[in-house]
């Protein structure tokens, strides 16, 4: 049995930890609710004993390297401590890691020579992507996790890029509409508003009581994920509305992309989230949207980007940027799907995250 770390994802409904090798095998994977209503003591308390379930087991025959823990919201990763995490009421300048850290002391699984990273899910979720993802290989990148919101998370030279205070790559909150619609930020027509699962229900909710598309009703009163499940089978049948609302989000999409290729000019650029399965009908717009607004982009696109972005799910990232002396800006589809953040998390306990 090979030497293992434990990646963590704590999310606002599910609690997953898992363990993975030091190579990135997934060894194995415990899935629980998040029980946010008995408190962080609790919610803290049972992702502790299913580290030490999967450290117990494992340990047998390997070594323990360490905890990855990814969380969503603001993170002060320096000193561990949850800033701020809209969707984990209770959490708000928690600090988890040394909580975490006791636990696993007390119970015998954290030793000298180990530790616990606590980290923005996102951030690792690009990670994940950068390790044995679809940017395997490529140092500099970044990724859009497109969920309820907009995740974002950067890599540089092979780590992760934090900035002045581990607040670097909320791409969910850079203005693309000036003075558009509210954001629970505070600031209007922030890209999250116009490119995520909520902006597609919005859309379609808007359409819907327009009285123009009563075969949206159906979706528009569903949660957001089977929401835009619905409104994307819709699209795929030829509903004019729906894929109205798709170009819309891939328009607003191109032109956040060319605002983050314009100032960070990385290798690639990796599109995650759940809203990342509906690709076909938002990619195209979102492609022209981006040659047309980005000078970056228009200088170093690939002949065909839909193309170069679907080898992603056949060969290695390296691989693609190889195969040619020009270098080319690579937007594509992350391959990890909702385990990057594990991977990336695991991989971030080993260090030089």
């Amino acid at each position: 049995m090979p030497d293992f770390s434990i990646g963590v994802d704590l999310g606002g409904t599910n609690l997953r930890i898992a363990a993975v090798s030091r190579e990135g095998e997934l060894l194995e994977k415990i899935a629980l609710d998040t029980k946010l209503a008995l408190g962080p003591g609790h919610v803290i308390g049972e992702m502790c004993d299913a580290i030490q379930r999967l450290t117990k087991k494992y340990k047998v025959t390997g070594n323990f390297l360490g905890a990855g823990i990814g969380v969503p919201g603001l993170v002060d990763v320096a000193a561990g401590i949850m800033r701020k995490a809209v969707n984990l009421p209770g959490f708000e300048n928690y600090p988890a890691r040394a909580e975490i850290e006791r636990r696993l002391r007390a119970s015998g699984v954290l030793e000298n020579n180990t530790h616990v990273v606590l980290e923005n899910d996102a951030r690792l979720a690009a990670f994940g992507e950068q390790w044995i993802g679809a940017a395997r290989g490529v140092p500099n990148m970044a990724i859009f996790t497109l969920g309820t919101g907009i995740g974002g998370g950067i890599v540089l030279n092979g780590k992760i890029w934090h900035g002045m205070n581990s607040m670097a790559g909320e791409f969910g909150h850079v203005t693309i509409e000036p003075d558009g619609v509210l954001c629970a930020c505070g600031n209007r027509g922030c890209s999250e508003k116009y490119a995520s699962a909520t902006a597609i229900m919005r859309m379609a909710r808007e359409a819907m009581d327009s009285g123009e598309a009563p075969s949206l009703a159906q979706a528009a009163s569903s949660g957001a994920e089977s929401g835009v499940k619905a409104i994307y089978n819709l699209a795929l049948q030829g509903d004019e509305e729906a894929i109205r609302i798709f170009h819309t989000f891939g328009r607003y999409l191109g032109i956040l992309l060319a605002d983050i290729v314009n100032v960070l000019n990385l290798d690639m650029y990796v599109i995650g989230g759940g809203v990342a399965s509906a690709w076909d009908a938002f990619a195209p717009t979102m492609f022209e949207e981006l040659r047309k607004r980005s000078i970056v982009y228009a200088a170093t696109a690939p002949d065909d980007p839909l193309k170069s972005a679907s080898l992603g799910k056949q060969e290695s990232s390296a691989a693609k940027t190889e195969s040619s002396n020009e270098r080319k800006t690579i937007i594509t589809l992350a391959l990890l799907g909702s385990d990057a953040g594990l991977y990336g998390a695991a991989r971030a306990a080993l260090g030089g995250g």
